[in-house]
Order: C-alpha cells, then structure tokens, then sequence
C-alpha cells in the first residue's frame, strides 16, 4: 500500500489496479480494511479503528483516493464532494484521439445495473443524468494519447463512457469497445491527483499520485512528471 499522505484527519494512498476500495462480491481485502489494520499495527490503536471512504475508483482505475481517519473529517469531506468543492483530475491513454485536442463534453448517462455499465445519448432520456467533462491533449507517443480530464459531474463510470462515446474508448477498456485487454487487467485511465480544503486545518492541499509503472505509462509521461512523483510524500 502506497502511502501518498497523511496526517491526524486524512489519508490518501495509491491505488492500483487490483485494488478495491470497498468490500464486493469478490471477497478480496478492500482498501479500507487495509488501512485499518495498518493504522492499528502502526499507532497500536485498541479496538476498532476507524476509516471513512470519502469516494470511489473503479477496480481497473489506478490513482489517488482519499480516506477519512476521524468522523468528523468524514462528515466535512461528504460535504464537500456533493458541493463539488473537491477537484480530481484524471490521466487517460487512447488509441484513437479526439477530433479536438481540448475540449468539453456534455452527454447524457443512463445506468444500466445488471450489466454494470452505463451509456452516453445527445438528448435526454428517461433516468438519465448530465455529464460533463473537459479534456485536453499533454503528451503523444508513437501510437497512443495521452488526455487530461478535469471532471465537472461524477457519474458511473462517466469518464469511460464520455471517451467512448466520441470515439476515443480508454486503452484496456474491453466494456467500452476497446480491442483488447491490458495484461495486468487495468484500464489506462489514472486518478492523477485530488484538490480540496483540509477538512479541519482549511489549508489548501493537493496530492498527486504517481503513474504506474508499466512501460506504456512512464515513457508518454516521461516529460510531464516531476521528481516528487517518484517518491510518496509524507504529511504525517
């Protein structure tokens, strides 16, 4: 478990891809059992120890989530998610680029539960939610780009299904027409960072978490990460 920071209220690791954040079906150690018994062993804590999960990557999504160590950093940060207070930004790889290097997109989404996927319409729909994103274009390689995506909604699986949409499905992304599968079973789609008011200090804070370390990512990203990202910065 990557520990990207941490302090008394908060804390933020990065996640991989065979990581989930919350209990499933699968029965596999979510991460906020993890957290747990790492600050129980770390802080000897006696009882139960407590973690609030504050919001949610998909299984095949690498990146940034942030925990709550404290109910009342819980409380704050649930507010400020649903005040859309809370900026997230995302890295995603496609084969295919926008016909626009920058842009926005509005869609509307409807779920589809049983088969745990959503889809994208011009018009509205019954049921259906507005999505909005803006991207743009930071780094080409040989065959892939690479797209920086800013959300302004947060729907189910909204950033997949948005790319797709247009033409651009994420690298890996068998569910939303991508070819082929990524070995690892990721998508190449990464919570690159999270930026928010400190729930109780009020200072502001942005944690950025590192790519993964598979080839593809690290050489269409050679030029954009900074020394800091090869090491977890530490807020304890």
């Amino acid at each position: 478990m990557e520990i990207l920071y941490e302090d008394n209220h908060i804390i933020a690791v990065n996640k991989t891809c065979s990581e989930i954040v919350q209990g499933d079906k699968t029965g596999d150690e979510p991460l906020c059992d993890a957290i747990k018994k790492y600050l129980k062993e770390t802080y000897a804590k006696p009882g139960n120890v407590f973690c609030g999960v504050t919001h949610r990557l998909d299984r095949p999504v690498s990146g940034v989530v942030l925990f709550a160590k404290t109910g009342k950093a819980l409380t704050r940060l649930n507010d400020m998610f649903q005040r859309h207070e809370v900026e997230k930004v995302y890295w995603a790889i496609v084969k295919t680029p926008p016909a626009d290097p920058e842009g926005r997109l509005e869609h509307y989404i409807v779920r589809n539960e049983p088969q745990n996927k959503s889809y994208a319409y011009e018009t509205h729909k019954t049921s259906a939610k507005l999505a909005k994103l803006s991207y743009k274009t930071i780094a080409k390689s040989d065959n892939y780009t690479l797209l920086e995506i800013h959300l302004e909604t947060g729907r189910h699986h909204q950033i997949r299904c948005q790319l797709a949409k247009i033409g651009s499905p994420i690298k890996g992304d068998l569910k939303y027409g991508f070819p082929r599968s990524n070995p690892d079973g990721s998508i190449s789609l990464h919570a690159r960072s999270i930026s928010f008011v400190h729930p109780v200090s009020r200072k502001p804070i942005t944690i950025t978490a590192p790519v993964p370390s598979d080839r593809l990512w690290q050489e269409i990203t050679s030029g954009l990460q900074s020394p800091a990202d090869t090491s977890p910065a530490d807020g304890k």
